[in-house]
């Protein structure tokens, strides 16, 4: 009679294809790097502190020549060991050593130096914050940033640390939207509603938000409100600029719209004796859509020539002339 025996191979196989699959997944680069990191960060640290003692470290006295300026011959305070401290940065987490220090105060008593590089109580790093940041507004729960993050981290972020950080933008963005303006000096602002989509409650959906941009008498443009108040109506603008001249803005001296009838009612109420200029490129798109057999490339660059005109007459004539006989072959006109 023939027997048919089953070996238990499977599971061996299995192990031998799975050291076979990640055996090759070691980077000695990014192993040499992560190492050389805490020597990097400890170094800084140093380095800041013998700046601060006015000494290199094991020297207990200043040379005269030591201090280009100065010839004082004693320490200002004293160092007393060093502390632990983990920190978790876009390299992952590492251990440092932080040195501590006394420093002399002019009463004659001293106290605890602090580093400026390290501040106390930092736990991660200003990147790594960002990171986690970008990961949970980018429409994932905390659990989900904590498992794609893992491998980063090692495991050093928790779902705790991900409402943490949070928390910490999100107290952030509420000072950003209630800090000062009135030293900001703006002479020209841009207002625009605009659509993006975003991920409430599991689904894609489309919310308006309407941006103000100043520009400053340098030209340098500075972001002032991004706002979500549900559409780009007259009472919604009108709730935007109330807010800025509620946070210290001054009247501006020229505005650029993108033409909504909203935001025209709304400046019309607060800001009706300011110049104000409809945004060429807002026109352009407004204009093609109502092209028909036109070429888009021909209708656009006729818009273009107008919107690009110098201020003497002859050259707005001529292009205003160029366009009305480019309409008239269309049977627009």
């Amino acid at each position: 009679m023939e027997s048919t025996t089953t070996k238990p191979t499977v599971a061996h196989s299995g192990n031998e294809t799975s050291t076979q699959l990640f055996e090759d997944w070691f980077d000695p680069i990014e192993s040499r790097v992560r190492d050389q990191v805490r020597h990097f960060i400890e170094g800084l640290i140093e380095a800041e502190l013998d700046e601060a003692l006015a000494r290199p470290r094991y020297r207990h006295r200043v040379k005269a020549g030591d201090v280009p300026g100065e010839g004082r011959a004693a320490v200002s305070g004293h160092r007393h060991g060093h502390r632990s401290r983990s920190l978790t940065g876009t390299f992952g987490p590492v251990q440092i050593n932080v040195p501590r220090a006394r420093l002399n105060t002019p009463d004659g008593k001293t106290t605890e130096w602090r580093s400026r590089v390290l501040p106390v109580y930092q736990r991660r790093t200003k990147a790594a914050d960002a990171l986690i940041a970008g990961a949970y507004l980018s429409g994932t729960n905390t659990r989900r940033v904590r498992r794609a993050l893992a491998t980063l981290f090692r495991g050093s972020v928790s779902k705790d640390t991900v409402s943490r950080v949070w928390r910490k933008v999100e107290s952030d963005w509420k000072a950003w939207n209630a800090r000062s303006l009135g030293d900001e000096p703006i002479v020209r602002v841009i207002l625009d509603g605009t659509v993006v989509r975003v991920r409430l409650d599991r689904k894609a959906t489309s919310i308006s938000l309407l941006v103000v941009l100043g520009v400053r008498q340098d030209g340098q443009k500075l972001l002032l409100a991004v706002k979500n108040v549900g559409g780009e109506t007259a009472e919604a603008w009108r709730a935007v600029l109330d807010d800025l001249i509620k946070r210290g803005l001054r009247n501006p001296e020229f505005l650029i719209v993108d033409g909504g009838s909203g935001l025209d009612a709304a400046l019309a109420a607060i800001w009706a004796d300011v110049p104000t200029q409809r945004c060429t490129v807002h026109k352009h798109r407004n204009l093609l859509v109502h092209r028909q057999r036109w070429p888009h490339w021909d209708y656009a660059a006729e818009l273009v020539l107008i919107a690009a005109a110098t201020d003497e007459e002859a050259d707005i004539e001529r292009a205003t002339a160029q366009m009305e006989r480019a309409l008239r072959r269309e049977n627009w006109l």
